[in-house]
């Protein structure tokens, strides 16, 4: 993005080394842990092959280090295990335990299986199993909120790991190997603070050192706090913060002591913003979204958070763009430093403010892909420098780095329920920035969700219109993924809807859905009977066009059914509908399904002659890919005539064509693309259109 180049002079930098990151102490921990993954199970013992993973817990307070001591597990063993590791966290920052449909899906993208749009819980772990079966991975799972989720993830191989973070124990799950974390040993305490301070400050008063560390109570995340701000302020000595620990009350635990203290000695809109971050969706920030939190410049909360990270309040991440973590453990203590010091109202504006910045920023994303035209690129001159992105590649890396972030926004905005209007306009512009990005079939998965939750806000609100238009996605998502039965229940109560809005478009869309759902079901009389009522809908308001369509998808019915005089009535009114609108190509496929239906009807002299006008308008239409497919079906007709050597001239014909177009227009020309070929198979027919 164009504000990515903005000067951050000023901002101060991380003051941790390097090193910081690397993972200490916990060295008994580690090899307790390595000695379980050897040691027997219990259905070894006895004589059984172990039925499931082996599962090892790491147990601990958020901010014990518990992820960091289960990482660095992983990280050594990883070796073991040649299928991969695979990683999931299963609640939300903020506590909100993660559905398990959604962690399962996340598992087998990383194992690279696809997994259809809207799928049940139990499909996808069953999907998931399936998946590992016979393989030797490793699973992280990280943030476990109880024994349900992890218990539903575990695969049925025997030789996968499964290593689970949680606060406590994993109840009903058979054989789990724990390690309950506790404080940091005083050594190790002191060695994170020096990894922090530097070693001059710790070793001329060691003492300090460790009267700090005990204040800490050897409790990671504390230290960490404390070391970062000692890291920013070079002139304080180790003693006075331990001096004012110990005087901290000592009603809370050391992490929320030793962040109130780092947030009362911050300036007053630095604290401010800090406050305000637990409000980022995911636990994910970058500078947009603290500016429009904390209603500041972006330079300002740029700024901000680089401050952030170097006082460990925030993790930055790896990542094309400038995006930092929010630690689990320190999220429910903003969310409580900002409801005792900041009025509901300020909140809500601030989540206001946020939800407003990002539907600004998917509408730059949009538009930066729509610049062919002088009023899209006029529009988007009218955006925000700030919000603008200087090329579609750049907007496409923002759209898939903050993609969770996005995703959890939607799911935010709508959960608060008092921002409906937000919440609506920032849903159709993130499904318009991803249709235009990443195509809807490829984000069906992230798409499905997003139409339920239009569909919840829809029934909330009494919107008819887009209570509609909600289950008409989300039918053409079930229908696609063959479940029918169910796109078919969607589309009726969408028909349902569209009545009460007095919406003719929604209502004539469902009506021709729910007859592809009858004719995918194979129940051709009602699928007709339902095509029958969506073209006089079509006919009573002149679309002549789409009425002509119609006229096809009944004939394609009766083709099905046997009925063939019908069906070549119902084709004859298609072809004589595409003529007098003038659409050439589809009054010749139209002439090509007649022929196609009287070759079915026996009747192959007449299928010669009409086959032979359907190529004469395909050769007006200009449409080489559809005149080589009837010069083929010309070839085949006269075949079952006994005329070989005229068949071979047609196909010799048809091949010439297509090699044709395969080599490419003449140099100067430009390139025409082919049009789709229309009922090619007429069992590829659905009810309505992916782009809706």
């Amino acid at each position: 993005m164009t504000d990515q180049a903005v000067d951050t002079e000023g901002a101060r930098t991380p003051a941790q080394p390097a090193t910081a990151d690397q993972f200490l102490g916990r060295t008994r921990e580690l090899k307790e842990l390595r000695a379980d993954i050897e040691r027997a199970g219990l259905d070894t013992l006895s004589g059984r092959k172990a039925p499931r993973a082996r599962v090892l817990l790491v147990a601990g307070r958020p901010g014990s280090g518990r992820s960091a001591l289960a990482a660095e597990l992983v990280r050594e063993v990883a070796g073991r295990y040649p299928d991969g590791v695979l990683r999931t966290a299963l609640a939300e920052p903020d506590g909100t335990p993660v559905p398990v449909e959604r962690a399962a899906r996340d598992l087998l993208s990383a194992l690279g299986v696809d997994a259809p749009a809207g799928a049940a819980e139990d499909e996808l772990t069953e999907a998931l199993r399936t998946a590992l079966t016979g393989r030797r991975a490793l699973l992280l799972l990280d943030d476990a909120p109880g024994a349900a989720p992890v218990d539903a993830l575990l695969p049925d191989a025997p030789d996968c790991l499964a290593v689970v973070v949680s606060g406590g124990p994993l109840t009903g799950i058979a054989d789990v190997r724990p390690c309950t974390l506790g404080g940091l040993d005083t050594k190790s305490s002191v060695e994170l603070l020096t990894r922090w301070t530097g070693s001059v400050r710790v070793t001329v008063d060691p003492r300090s050192a460790e009267s700090l560390a005990e204040a800490c109570q050897g409790h990671p995340a504390a230290l960490t706090l404390a070391g970062g701000w000692l890291a920013s302020h070079p002139q304080a000595a180790v003693s006075d913060l331990a001096k004012r620990l110990h005087a901290e009350p000592d009603d809370s635990t050391p992490l929320a002591r030793v962040l109130r203290l780092v947030h009362d000695l911050l300036p007053g809109g630095a604290a401010r913003t800090l406050r305000l971050l637990h409000l980022a969706p995911a636990g994910l920030v970058d500078p947009h979204t603290a500016s429009a939190l904390a209603g500041c410049s972006l330079e300002a909360a740029r700024a901000a958070l680089a401050e952030f990270a170097a006082l460990g309040l925030l993790r930055p991440l790896d990542s094309p763009l400038p995006e930092y973590a929010i630690p689990g453990s320190l999220h429910p203590l903003l969310r409580a430093l900002a409801e005792s010091q900041d009025r509901p109202g300020e909140l809500q504006l601030a989540r206001a403010r946020m939800l407003e910045r990002t539907v600004r920023l998917l509408q730059a994303c949009r538009a930066i892909t729509e610049t062919d035209s002088p009023q899209a690129r006029e529009k988007l001159q009218e955006m925000p420098q700030a919000v603008r992105f200087a090329a579609p590649r750049d907007a496409a890396e923002w759209l898939r780095v903050r993609r969770p972030a996005l995703l959890a926004a939607v799911r935010l905005a709508v959960a608060d329920g008092e921002l409906d209007t937000l919440a609506r306009r920032l849903m159709s512009q993130l499904v318009r920035a991803v249709a235009a990005h990443i195509g809807t079939q490829a984000a069906a998965p992230d798409l499905y969700g997003v139409h339920g939750l239009v569909l919840d806000v829809a029934e909330r609100r009494g919107l008819h219109r887009e209570k509609a238009a909600a289950l008409l996605n989300l039918g053409d998502l079930d229908a696609q993924t063959g479940r029918t039965h169910d796109a078919l229940a969607r589309y009726r109560a969408a028909l349902d809807a569209g009545r009460l809005a007095g919406d003719p478009y929604a209502t004539g869309r469902a009506m021709e859905s729910v007859g592809g759902a009858h004719q995918e079901l194979g129940d051709h009389d009602r699928a007709a009977d339902w095509f029958g009522r969506a073209l006089a809908e079509r006919l009573a308001r002149g679309e002549r066009t789409e009425a002509a369509r119609l006229y096809g998808r009944i004939a394609v019915t009766h083709t099905y059914a046997g009925r063939y005089g019908e069906a070549l009535r119902g084709w004859r009114a298609a072809a004589a509908g595409y003529r007098k609108e003038g659409a050439v190509a589809a009054h010749a496929r139209a002439l090509s399904e007649v022929a196609r239906v009287q070759e079915y009807a026996g009747r192959p002299e007449e299928s010669l002659r009409t086959c032979q006008e359907a190529v004469e308008w395909a050769r007006r239409a200009e449409d080489t890919r559809l005149q080589a497919a009837l010069q083929l079906r010309l070839a085949d007709t006269l075949d079952r005539l006994g005329d070989p050597t005229a068949a071979l001239l047609h196909r010799a014909a048809a091949e010439r064509m297509l090699n044709e177009e395969a080599s490419g227009p003449a140099s100067g020309e430009p390139e025409k693309g082919p049009e789709p070929e229309q009922d090619a198979d007429a069992c590829e027919i659905r009810s309505a259109s992916s782009d809706d």
